[in-house]
């Protein structure tokens, strides 16, 4: 499962379970895999957030721009002129760089601060009447863009670009809070449609697959096949003024039994999976699609549709769990000092006495790669990514995808060594992933028991803490 989650305010300070997010993308890290399946070169583009003083508006321009912005934040939501200067707005900003956009966001913050008068607050303003007049302002701003042709997307790329720049913009967070609270409201789950895609999906589509995916790669044509073959399924919610845009995706196999290797899962050469055997259905990957979206719940929402979905389908499929990274583990590890692994180390006699973090995730490392290596070292790998599946930050779970499972009522069920071998699982968690169960009957209680600090895990799980 995708487990890139940033630690703002819109994640791990965020209670409401939120599907895994990718971390920001540059642009041009998609278009460089967009090039690659069309054989072309990369194209240059300015990273956001990058140098954001060093580009600036001449004052024509910005005396133009204010010009364009205020009566969007002031002017009643049926004047015609202002939704004519929102427009203009959009296209000017629509078709800026990375860096002009930054500019144009510093003097979106400026305006939108100053947008609410004294008339609006009711005079003699106190604190809070001014903060609802600037929340009321900014809120007109935003639905008069939404109200345009294709003013959805738009807001979608804006906040995107808000926050890459909001660390250097500070005006721009209240306008950030409000547009997230708007989006909460627009992609509600009542008003999104659960998708199944598969091969015969719309070729423009099915390349949308590969550029967002965010967990597993797509390598080619043929992986993208195999995933969407009719041993597999591949589902998305679509909002209905985006129909053509998946928001959110999940991949799903079927298997025999509860699958603990993703290559094995992904392998083209593996025989097609027997669906009247098949017991188990494995979540894979799930990959939201819109930076914009983030800190919007609706992912737990999606796989209990799909749950609900295959237990119509295919009713001999009883079972639901996930194969999933654990990103942040090497990371973790890296950072402990020698006496925080001390008892872990001396328990499984791995010879690694008095060592630091660096150097105890220097010898899992090695291990990976040596089939000779002391099984005491694995023993010592899988000990320390059960300590960090449960670890919290705050009331939460630090790993970004324990947060999002267990916040769903799943329950941690195996740690899988040499489950994931690619350069990423290895650089990321030594190659090691974890299965999450779902059990509908089961899943208030588990929740309830993570509230009270408890994450709910498996006897094998429970024995290696």
């Amino acid at each position: 499962m995708n487990d890139m989650l940033n630690s703002d305010r819109h994640d791990a300070a965020d209670a409401r379970p939120a599907a895994p997010a990718p971390d920001p993308q540059p642009t041009q890290s998609l278009l460089a895999r967009w090039s690659k399946w069309l054989g072309g070169r990369p194209q240059a583009v300015a990273e956001p957030g990058r140098e954001a003083d060093g580009v600036a508006l001449s004052t024509r321009e910005a005396n133009r721009q204010r010009a364009m912005l205020l009566p969007c934040f002031q002017a009643r939501l049926t004047d015609v002129a202002a939704n004519r200067a929102a427009s203009a707005w959009q296209e000017t900003y629509r078709a800026a760089d990375a860096q002009r956009r930054g500019a144009m966001l510093g003097l979106l913050g400026e305006v939108g601060a100053s947008a609410a008068g004294p008339s609006e607050a009711g005079g003699k303003e106190t604190p809070s009447d001014l903060s609802r007049a600037l929340s009321h302002a900014r809120v007109r701003f935003f639905k008069r863009l939404n109200a345009l042709p294709d003013g959805l997307p738009f807001l979608l790329e804006l906040r995107t670009d808000m926050l890459a720049w909001r660390s250097k913009i500070p005006a721009l967070q209240g306008l950030d809070a409000d547009l997230e609270g708007l989006l909460s409201n627009w992609f509600d789950v009542g008003l999104l449609e659960m998708r199944r895609i598969t091969w015969d999906s719309p070729a423009s589509l099915l390349e949308k697959l590969i550029i967002y995916e965010a967990v597993h790669e797509i390598a080619s044509w043929t992986d993208l096949r195999n995933r969407l073959d009719s041993d597999r399924r591949c589902y998305a919610f679509f909002h209905p003024r985006m129909p053509n845009e998946p928001l959110i995706f999940v991949e799903v196999a079927f298997c025999a039994d509860m699958a603990g290797n993703v290559q094995s899962l992904l392998d083209e050469g593996a025989p097609m999976e027997n669906l009247d055997k098949a017991r188990w259905a494995i979540f894979y990957s799930i990959s939201n699609t819109q930076q914009g979206l983030r800190g919007v719940s609706f992912g737990n929402f999606l796989l209990k549709r799909v749950i609900e979905e295959l237990n119509g389908e295919l009713p001999k499929i009883k079972r639901f769990a996930t194969l999933s990274p654990i990103p942040g583990f090497c990371d973790w590890v890296r950072k402990r000092g020698a006496e925080d692994l001390a008892a872990i180390v001396r328990k499984e006699k791995a010879g690694l006495e008095g060592a630091t973090g660096a150097q105890v995730l220097a010898a899992i490392q090695q291990a990976v790669d040596d089939e000779a290596a002391p099984p005491a070292v694995q023993a010592v790998a899988m000990r320390l990514a059960a300590r960090y599946l449960v670890e919290r930050k705050g009331s939460l779970p630090l790993d970004s995808v324990a947060r999002f499972h267990l916040g769903n009522g799943a329950r941690i069920e195996r740690l899988n060594w040499k489950a994931d071998t690619s350069r990423k699982g290895r650089a990321q968690s030594c190659g090691m992933m974890v299965n999450y169960v779902y059990e509908l009957d089961a899943l208030d209680d588990n929740l309830a028991r993570l509230g009270e600090g408890k994450p709910e895990t498996s006897r094998g799980v429970a024995r290696l803490l």
